[in-house]
């Protein structure tokens, strides 16, 4: 929860001097154009339906196996809630942050993702189309079936995806996918004697972008 309110409060700063920046001729680099504010549409909030894919290169036996005992992949469903801020303008490309927190489900297990990020948007290859690029890092909270015990990590991620524009303030996420990793809850961090590698992650997601003016 720390961490969470220090992310807020670290986006509210960032907005606050973005628009003192817009206000301030000295923030624009004359050469080469690139500008450093917050305008109408530069904030986005979305809340999407997500898939994640996890795979474990290695079976987990004991009572703690995050998959389920002698199990290496499964799926997980659940909802992505976030937002993005792009403050950084240059003729080529807009770039910003994104946070969100990610909460799925699969087989009584559950992964809980918190993740912070710079994003890059290449200028629109056509109007209404806006591709995006973005990595992130953060905390993943897992949870095994079996169990209410929840094991905090380091978690990191790579996103891809494409928002298309349907109205004034509202875009449509065509896709994202992403691929990330995180070391989940498993028997070897409760006395067991086998050591297991990060879970793999493989995300899809689709869903409505708010922007708010």
């Amino acid at each position: 929860m720390k961490l969470r309110f220090l992310v807020f409060c670290l986006v509210l700063a960032m907005i606050n001097l973005s628009a003192r920046a817009q206000d301030n001729p000295s923030a624009v680099n004359a050469p080469s154009g690139d500008q450093i504010n917050v305008g109408s549409g530069d904030v986005g909030l979305y809340v999407n339906p997500v898939g994640i894919h996890i795979t474990n290169s290695k079976a987990d036996t004991g009572p703690f196996a995050f998959l389920g005992a002698n199990t290496t992949s499964r799926m997980f469903c659940g909802a992505t809630f976030g937002g993005y801020v792009n403050f950084i303008h240059a003729p080529k490309f807009d770039a910003g942050i994104d946070f969100r927190d990610t909460i799925v489900t699969g087989n009584n297990a559950n992964l809980n993702s918190f993740l912070v990020g710079g994003r890059i948007l290449p200028k629109p290859i056509a109007e209404k189309f806006k591709p995006y690029l973005q990595a992130s890092v953060g905390v993943g909270s897992s949870k095994p079936p079996t169990s209410p015990i929840h094991l905090n990590r380091l978690e990191f991620g790579i996103y891809g995806g494409l928002d298309y524009t349907l109205a004034k303030h509202v875009d449509f996420r065509a896709f994202e996918v992403g691929y990330g990793a995180v070391s989940t809850v498993n028997s070897g961090d409760f006395g067991g004697t086998t050591t297991f590698p990060s879970s793999r992650l493989l995300t899809v997601s689709s869903g409505l972008v708010f922007r708010v003016p």
